[in-house]
């Protein structure tokens, strides 16, 4: 069911983290946005699949060696993320993060990819297979990997890097997770209940493991790279991309006491899911969107997967509910980076806001801007489930 929380506190997004393939830090990512093209296309070592894969940062520059150790890369691209935002949003204070609540989106951890493949080759010619997948799993995985499987370990982990002690929450479930971090994160500030909230997703993409579930659901884009709304016919879906994204929200009131200077006020959030029957999907996207609240002049950035079906539907859907409005599927240019994607979508739109300006096209089916928008919608469609769309306006301070 949709859920868009009226807001008695403005929520202001003071701090912006990214990582990806695109780079490090707002300024990268704003440019090569602008710029409308991938980087960092990996075509050949998960061949027949492209992957935009991640920019290496120097990690001690958030992280210490000795917690790296802990953790896997899609753990290390979270925490190091995080840490970008906080920085950004100057929030590193130790009392700040000792009350800071965080909300995280996460997926199920990594495998260990070589044990998985053993495993598999040795059943081919195993008489028990259970047997011998209870002696492999005792034998071959260590107590700490097995624990490193836990999708809250990444919030664990950026508590202990960066302090950040207050109240945690982690969902789990694809790009619907990301929805209702930021979801939950709006409404709890929104409310009153929190002041202050550092909320975002991470994802590692280079994963042969992840392609393979991906690809046994039929999500993956295969053969040469297309841009999203061109990914029609056999061979659609999506590509892959590994990132990070975190956000520090806070209210207005907040935020003027510590003088923080804000991106944009993420205005309103909603979300919904549900079966994907013919048409649904859109269904539920477009009474989200409507709840909204938007008026004046929109602009649309798009977390479209490529998944054809669906996003076929979101085409058509923004097409006919927002005629006007200029769209841009930014998994062009970012790859569909899964419980990052709804939190990426919303730092690049905050980003445009805050210069003032809308992106140029990514693709020859998207129309040019005309002029500055008054608000940018961001929306994602999950490629299996999940729908959500935010409202992202200047802020406005009239205290």
């Amino acid at each position: 069911m949709s859920d868009n929380t009226t807001a008695k506190q403005s929520v202001w997004i003071t701090g912006i983290g990214l990582l990806s393939s695109l780079g490090e830090g707002n300024d990268a990512h704003f440019k090569a946005v602008s710029a409308g093209k991938p980087r960092n296309l990996e075509t050949e070592r998960f061949k027949p699949y492209s992957i935009h894969t991640l920019v290496e940062p120097d990690w001690s520059q958030q992280i210490s060696r000795r917690d790296m150790r802990q953790m896997e890369p899609w753990q290390q691209i979270g925490t190091y993320t995080a840490g970008l935002a906080l920085d950004d949003a100057n929030a590193k204070d130790e009392e700040l993060c000792g009350r800071m609540d965080m909300i995280v989106a996460a997926g199920g951890g990594e495998r260990d990819e070589e044990v998985d493949a053993a495993i598999l080759k040795d059943g081919r010619s195993a008489n028990d297979r259970e047997a011998l997948v209870t002696e492999r799993l005792s034998n071959d995985l260590r107590p700490t990997l097995f624990l490193a499987q836990l999708s809250n370990l990444l919030a664990g982990n950026i508590s202990i890097v960066h302090k950040v002690t207050g109240s945690s929450r982690t969902f789990m479930g694809e790009e619907g997770a990301g929805i209702s971090a930021v979801q939950t994160a709006h409404a709890r500030i929104a409310s009153g209940q929190s002041d202050i909230v550092l909320v975002g997703g991470a994802f590692n993409g280079e994963r042969e493991d992840m392609l393979l579930l991906f690809e046994l659901g039929n999500a993956l884009h295969h053969g040469d790279f297309q841009p999203v709304w061109s990914r029609q016919g056999e061979g659609s879906g999506f590509t892959v991309g590994s990132a990070g994204a975190f956000l520090v929200l806070e209210c207005a009131d907040h935020a003027r006491k510590r003088k923080a200077t804000p991106y944009a006020e993420l205005k309103s959030v909603a979300a919904d899911h549900g079966p994907r029957s013919p048409g649904a999907a859109a269904k539920r996207l477009g009474s989200a969107i409507a709840s909204l609240g938007s008026t004046g002049k929109q602009a649309v950035l798009s977390g479209a997967s490529g998944c054809a079906e669906v996003t076929k539907e979101e085409a058509e859907l923004l097409a006919s509910n927002l005629p006007d409005a200029p769209v841009r599927g930014y998994g062009t240019v970012t790859g569909h980076t899964i419980e990052s994607q709804f939190p990426l979508g919303i730092a690049l739109a905050a980003l445009a806001t805050s210069k003032g300006e809308f992106f140029a096209p990514f693709e020859a089916s998207e129309s040019n801007s005309d002029g500055t928008p008054d608000s940018i919608i961001v929306t994602t469609v999950g490629h299996w489930r999940g729908e959500g769309a935010a409202l992202i306006k200047p802020v406005k301070d009239e205290a």
